[in-house]
């Protein structure tokens, strides 16, 4: 891989990254309700969840897809079944002023952050796009190898920041109207970002 073609993967993964998505959204939510700290299992399940994807994507998965489009449908279908879920969750998150841990519920768990990755249109979408453009068929191992790096070096320092701006939301949102407001505005933006796929379905 040239180091130019290195340059402008770099700039796709963060310019992907950095951008609101689900995973973005989530963690903002995450860091407002539950701390850096206990987030901390979620941002690294969605780096390491998209790591896995990116490298399941090199080795055929998304070959599958096309080659099984009732498949790619029913996965779309879970995927917004399952986001409207989260979005309720997020919707319904109690507020952070109580002295209980348990009483602010639980954020998601490292496996569930990984497995959220699969039903993620803004992960296929980064995935697909990233395999097909910046892998080199000469060397495609190395390059996927390369590719799945770079995402992990760019990805989990973005999804990071988003956790931090949430953390820093926290201090000003400790009026559960205000929170409630904020997370219902992050599950709003959550159930905006499955229109797109919503949209490919009914054509």
């Amino acid at each position: 891989m040239t180091l130019d073609l290195m340059l402008a993967l770099a700039g796709f993964a963060f310019a992907t990254s950095i951008t609101p998505g689900p995973n973005n959204m989530m963690v903002l939510a995450s860091g407002v309700n539950y701390g850096f700290r206990r987030s901390i299992p979620h941002m690294l399940g969605i780096g390491i969840g998209f790591l896995v994807m990116l490298l399941g994507v090199g080795a055929g998965v998304g070959q599958a897809f096309a080659l099984y489009p009732s498949l790619d449908r029913s996965l779309k279908i879970a995927s917004i079944v399952y986001m409207l879920w989260l979005a309720f969750r997020i919707a319904t998150a109690k507020p952070i002023a109580s002295d209980d841990p348990a009483a602010v519920g639980q954020p998601m768990t490292f496996l569930g952050a990984v497995a959220f990755q699969w039903v993620n249109p803004k992960a296929w979408a980064m995935a697909l796009t990233a395999t097909a453009t910046y892998t080199v068929a000469s060397q495609f191992t190395l390059s996927l190898v390369v590719l799945a790096v770079v995402f992990s070096l760019v990805g989990v320092p973005c999804i990071a920041l988003w956790t931090m701006f949430g953390v820093a939301l926290r201090r000003v949102l400790q009026d559960p109207v205000k929170l409630r407001l904020l997370n219902w505005s992050m599950a709003a933006l959550l159930v905006a970002s499955l229109y797109p796929i919503a949209a490919e379905l009914v054509r």
